[in-house]
């Protein structure tokens, strides 16, 4: 994913922050709660929103907090409303959350260019519609130019739009989503201002809302007491209530503020466009090699389709494990659906021209392999000490705990080759 500075893992560990407890008397933590404070203040600012709780604990746990805004939003209206649109190019978590929170889901189809296709929405929005759960930039990498128009449809109708704030990295100091018409969105902190994205998390996923969702934010809520301390207000009436245990993940809070304090306004811009100009590298030396099924101008993600490989019988999850073989981690598989197999590829702002050469040869090398060696691709990766494993009995008969070698059938049920 991104670069995680050392100075991130430094500044995380210094005594009295590390060691902070969520129990610590107010009086004793105004440190800790200067650093949430402006870090609250530069996600407002780099956003373009009015409020913002931190307590989400990553992106999808955020998109849930987001909805129950926009649910409790409209209960305050004396109607809940019954369904939320989205985009059949959105993150699988989007229906997901809009079901978790009570909602029917319908299905938004994308245009020829990949993005929202304004009449259908029009036809859709209705008294009966809650909100529009948007990405934007979209997983396909393209940014809704119609944007404006969007928000103005939803809005007439008493809708709300809900940004999916995952594709932030490719905004950052270049567009507030705020300015656009969003009413409430998530930040993956982990992934657009840093924090280690592996293993799970753990992660932070902040919610930020326009002056209408205000008084819905989770309790407690960061204040600032007439004295000039901060404190804590848990007196919200009209809150969704707690939705993480504390505060949020404060190590996370810690990191991204120290990223975004080093970068600076400058540098958070010029990382975008370092990371938009590096996918659009990768895009103009392999659109020729493979399909680019949306001829659309990019940001920071480009996605091919494995169509011209498929002839041969080379598809996405093959290539993406050839890369193996070639000292890489596979490409984001099978992702977006919209795409038949798609092969998303998000170099972010980390990456250098010479690293950025050494992929795209290996994936012109898999290209010529698939045609004069296509099994060669096929039964890929050759160089790991695990060869293919069997994804489908892994799914359905995972083997969750250690039994013992005598018990263990983890080697017959989801292994061919060892």
């Amino acid at each position: 994913m991104k670069y995680n500075p050392r100075v991130n893992e430094v500044v995380s560990r210094i005594e009295g922050i590390a060691d902070a407890h969520p129990y610590r008397p107010e009086s004793l933590a105004q440190g800790c709660l200067q650093i949430m404070k402006l870090l609250s203040d530069c996600l407002l600012e780099i956003t373009g929103m009015d409020a913002i709780t931190l307590q989400p604990a990553a992106g999808a746990h955020g998109e849930f907090t987001g909805i129950l805004l926009a649910r409790a939003y409209h209960e305050s209206k004396g109607n809940a409303r019954k369904k939320i649109l989205i985009p059949d190019s959105a993150h699988g978590t989007n229906p997901a959350t809009a079901a978790a929170a009570g909602y029917q889901v319908a299905n938004l189809k994308s245009n020829a260019q990949g993005m929202v296709d304004i009449a259908e929405l029009e036809r859709m929005v209705d008294e009966d519609t809650a909100a529009l759960m948007l990405t934007n930039p979209s997983t396909i990498g393209v940014f809704e130019s119609e944007i404006h128009k969007i928000a103005d449809i939803l809005h007439a109708k008493g809708a709300l739009l809900y940004m999916d704030g995952a594709n932030m990295n490719a905004l950052v100091g270049k567009v507030r989503p705020g300015d656009f018409g969003a009413d409430v969105m998530h930040l993956n902190l982990h992934k657009t201002f840093s924090t280690p994205h592996g293993g799970g998390g753990p992660g932070s996923g902040p919610v930020a809302c326009k002056k209408i969702l205000e008084p819905f934010l989770p309790t407690p809520v960061l204040t600032a007491r007439a004295d000039g301390s901060l404190g804590f207000d848990y007196d919200r009436p009209q809150s969704v209530g707690r939705v993480r245990m504390f505060y949020g993940n404060f190590g996370m809070f810690v990191r991204a503020l120290a990223y975004i304090l080093a970068n600076g306004p400058d540098g958070l811009r010029q990382t975008t466009e370092d990371a938009v100009l590096n996918a659009n590298y990768v895009r103009a030396k392999l659109e020729s090699t493979f399909e680019l099924p949306f001829k659309t101008q990019t940001l920071h993600e480009v996605v091919f389709s494995d169509r011209l490989q498929a002839r041969n019988g080379v598809k996405t999850g093959d290539m993406g494990k050839r890369l193996i073989d070639y000292g890489f981690h596979a490409y984001t598989v099978s992702f977006p659906m919209i795409v038949p197999g798609a092969m998303m590829i998000e170099p972010t702002e980390s990456e250098s021209r010479e690293e950025l050469d050494l992929l795209i040869d290996a994936l012109k090398q898999i290209a010529r392999e698939a045609v004069e060696n296509p099994e060669l691709v096929q039964t890929a990766p050759h160089s790991t000490r695990v060869r293919r494993m069997d994804e489908t009995a892994a799914a359905r008969k995972p083997v969750l705990r250690w039994k013992g070698p005598a018990e263990n059938v983890l080697v017959d049920s989801a292994a061919k080759d060892w």
